[in-house]
């Protein structure tokens, strides 16, 4: 029974990931253009989706190893928040590393190169990531949240012009990732799955997409935004692409017998909301959001 209950979270987790690869870019042009900047509307969607995907992943982590294990303990729901806790202190130590040795290096005029730091930052990343299992035997950790804490200290404790450089070199290098991951991903599905799970896995989909609306729009609850605004955080918090690839195939690579339904469900949520929700906010910001351009231009004068 709590088996079951692991691949039911397991498929439902692998659902409620949005896309925070499909918003950067669209909501850094809404900011540029100024459509609800005035309320930090897109600015908010990039932070609640950040939020949302780390929460997720390390759920997710969490209830894999139920799966695999073949059953719950108390001390797995209590790992949860401990695992968080733990993944950021390692995060912020290694982040705080990181920048003092880039410092250092700096004053000492042994200067390091961008390409060079993006070496160092991914090597320190996947270490992270290895921490985690060398760590479980004795506290729980999360990897996931590590690199993001490590990521977020050292963008904190950088000039500017150096962490936008960092972030666009490591934009580079997501170009191509990203589609060898959808590459793989398409490798690994197995189409019958697709197909057989048809009409009933559509449904699931609408299911989570409602529930998703409507925990949106709790969300903004007494907050100042008006219907037009609070339909627009609806619809970009549609889309579903990156992390249902990236986490969707987990579980058919552990071996689960639930593996192949969830990457056939991930993949199919996938088809149906990253065009929907791409268009949607495409097509919607002009006459949703307010234009604060024209305000800009009049504090100028």
């Amino acid at each position: 029974m709590l088996t079951s209950l692991s691949f039911i979270f397991l498929a439902g987790l692998a659902m409620a990931a949005i896309c925070a690869r499909m918003k950067l870019p669209r909501m850094v042009k809404l900011i540029e253009n100024g459509y609800g900047t005035k309320k930090s509307i897109p600015q908010m969607i990039l932070a609640g989706a950040s939020c949302d995907d780390i929460f997720v992943i390390v759920l997710f982590s969490t209830f894999s190893g139920m799966a695999q294990g073949g059953s719950a303990r108390l001390m797995d729901f209590v790992n949860i928040p401990v695992s968080i806790i733990s993944g950021v202190i390692v995060g912020e130590v290694a982040g705080w590393l990181l920048s003092l040795f880039f410092e250092t290096a700096y004053a000492k005029e042994h200067y390091v190169r961008n390409s060079m730091k993006v070496i160092i930052v991914l090597g320190v990343s996947f270490l992270l990531m290895s921490v985690e299992t060398w760590l479980k035997p004795f506290i729980s950790v999360s990897g996931f949240l590590a690199v993001v804490s490590m990521a977020c200290v050292l963008k904190l404790r950088s000039i500017k012009e150096v962490s936008a450089r960092l972030s666009e070199k490591f934009g580079k290098l997501w170009l191509a990732a990203e589609v060898l991951l959808f590459v793989m991903v398409g490798a690994a599905v197995d189409i019958r799955y697709t197909v057989g799970a048809g009409l009933e896995a559509v449904v699931m989909i609408t299911v989570a997409l409602f529930f998703r609306t409507v925990g949106v729009l709790l969300c903004l609850v007494k907050t100042a935004l008006n219907w037009k605004e609070r339909l627009f955080c609806v619809i970009a918090y549609l889309p579903k692409a990156t992390v249902q690839a990236a986490i969707g195939s987990v579980p058919m690579a552990m071996g689960l017998p639930c593996g192949q339904i969830v990457l056939s469900v991930a993949v199919m949520a996938i088809l149906i909301t990253a065009p929907l929700g791409a268009f949607g906010m495409d097509s919607s910001f002009e006459q949703l959001l307010g234009n604060n351009t024209l305000i800009k231009i009049d504090k100028k004068r």
